[in-house]
């Protein structure tokens, strides 16, 4: 089975499964990839988000959107995790009006947009941007579509609006999946 078939599987398996949420950041963790009993000293998604210092804003919205139970379950999921920075970037107000109670469906359709069903880390993403000639596109939690490429050696993901963010640290490992880092927030077209 191809890398594109096996990554579809995989998301259809898990949003049938779980139903439909998950994002949130990180940082580097120490991995051990010696066992089960390293697995489990690795903390999961928000845990690690939470202790990185710039993923400050996502962690607020992962709350405000009610998905930290989400994101601490077994997963696996697969997140690019926006910086504050990136956050800030975003048109003045955009933050503060998401994380008002009436706005959690929005903000829970953005951040479920940064999330997918699996495991993938950059190799495996990589082996399947080249396998589809250069421009690999995958269906998130939302059930929307991104699509990554490469700008020289790094992975660039474009939203449905054609907004280019850059992977700016690959292959954070925790234990219920993988976060990959971005310069930017996607929103969906």
């Amino acid at each position: 089975m191809s890398i594109s078939k096996q990554l579809k599987a995989a998301a259809f398996a898990s949003i049938s499964a779980m139903g439909a949420f998950a994002l949130a950041a990180g940082s580097p963790a120490l991995a051990d990839h010696h066992g089960k009993k390293a697995e489990q000293s690795q903390p999961n998604i928000v845990a690690t988000a939470m202790s990185t210092g710039v993923h400050d804003t996502l962690v607020a919205a992962v709350k405000a959107a009610g998905l930290v139970e989400t994101l601490s379950s077994p997963g696996p999921f697969t997140v690019f995790a926006p910086t504050d920075d990136a956050f800030a970037a975003l048109p003045a107000g955009t933050v503060d009006s998401l994380l008002q109670p009436e706005n959690k469906g929005q903000l829970t359709r953005i951040l479920t947009y940064h999330a997918v069903a699996g495991n993938i880390d950059s190799a495996t993403l990589a082996k399947a941007i080249r396998e589809a000639g250069d421009t690999y596109e995958f269906a998130t939690v939302a059930g929307e579509t991104l699509s990554a490429s490469f700008d020289g050696h790094a992975i660039v993901v474009t939203d449905g609006a054609g907004r280019q963010t850059k992977v700016v640290q690959a292959d954070v490992m925790t234990s219920n999946g993988v976060i990959h880092v971005t310069d930017g927030v996607f929103l969906p077209g």
